[in-house]
């Protein structure tokens, strides 16, 4: 499928905004699960691209004002066009061996209790993991879905800061909690997994624009990975639109920075994702 998107960010100061640099993973990449036709973004500073250490494209850019002309709100606009291919497998050629994403972090630290749920729950993987073997796209996507059952889709329940076991004890999140829940688990039980940020085209919910799923490697040796929608219970499909993958959500969230003066800030996103057709 191919769709024109808009992502537009706006910040609102309650005084004067005298020093702000912000990093934007805003830059999606063609690959096997799609081709970006365009893409740009638009700030109020200039930007300055780079690739960061887990092969994501980083754009940044910095404002300085004098008191006199300080601003009191800025936007940051992404818009393209991609095209998405429905692949849900595929061979990863990025900079990093898969072991790499066993690696713990704060947000999807692996636990023994995640490991011995995992095992409990899906069998088939009790069996694969003590044969040594690779797991099967069928059993990860029953672990995907035992997720889902496991941590019900609330919004409101959790934050930004809310860790993949604070989610998996209350039982509650939304994608960003249930991708890390899965990311969590899979590191407990010895399969590389990362946290991906894109965007889903759902025509009658717009409000699930933004989301969040999981890669996890099915093939270490052969760089191979499957793509998961936990929220979904499915491998990613023509739907879903890849932004930026990484360790967990800290290291590849859309827009983050530091400022100076401001006061109060409000932030308000607006996405828009619509299909072409012919």
């Amino acid at each position: 499928m191919k769709f024109n998107i808009s992502h537009t960010t706006r910040y609102t100061y309650s005084q004067p905004l005298l020093y702000s640099v912000q990093t934007l993973h805003l830059w999606p990449a063609s690959g096997p699960c799609q081709t970006v036709e365009q893409w740009g973004i638009r700030t109020p500073g200039t930007l300055h691209a780079q690739l960061d250490g887990q092969g994501n494209q980083v754009h940044s850019f910095s404002l300085v004002r004098r008191p006199e002309a300080a601003l009191q709100h800025i936007s940051v606009v992404a818009k393209g066009q991609v095209t998405t291919h429905g692949t849900g497998e595929f061979v990863d050629t990025g900079p990093l061996h898969p072991a790499f994403f066993l690696r713990s972090t704060p947000l999807a630290e692996p636990h023994p209790r995640m490991a011995m749920w995992a095992l409990q729950t899906v069998p088939a993987l009790m069996v694969t993991r003590a044969r040594s073997e690779q797991p099967t796209a069928a059993d990860l996507v029953a672990l995907a879905s035992a997720v889902a059952d496991k941590v019900q889709y609330r919004q409101g329940s959790t934050g930004v800061e809310t860790t993949a076991l604070e989610a998996f004890d209350w039982e509650l999140g939304v994608c960003q909690d249930q991708a890390h829940v899965m990311v969590a688990v899979c590191r407990s039980i010895g399969l590389p997994a990362r946290y991906v940020s894109g965007y889903f085209f759902a025509a009658n919910a717009p409000e699930l624009a933004s989301h969040a799923w999981v890669d996890v490697c099915i093939h270490s040796q052969e760089n191979r990975w499957i793509s998961l929608d936990v929220t979904h219970r499915c491998t990613t499909d023509e739907r879903h639109i890849r932004l930026a993958a990484a360790t967990d959500y800290t290291a590849c969230l859309p827009i983050k920075g530091l400022r100076r003066g401001g006061g109060e800030e409000r932030m308000d996103v607006s996405i828009r994702i619509e299909p072409l057709t012919g």
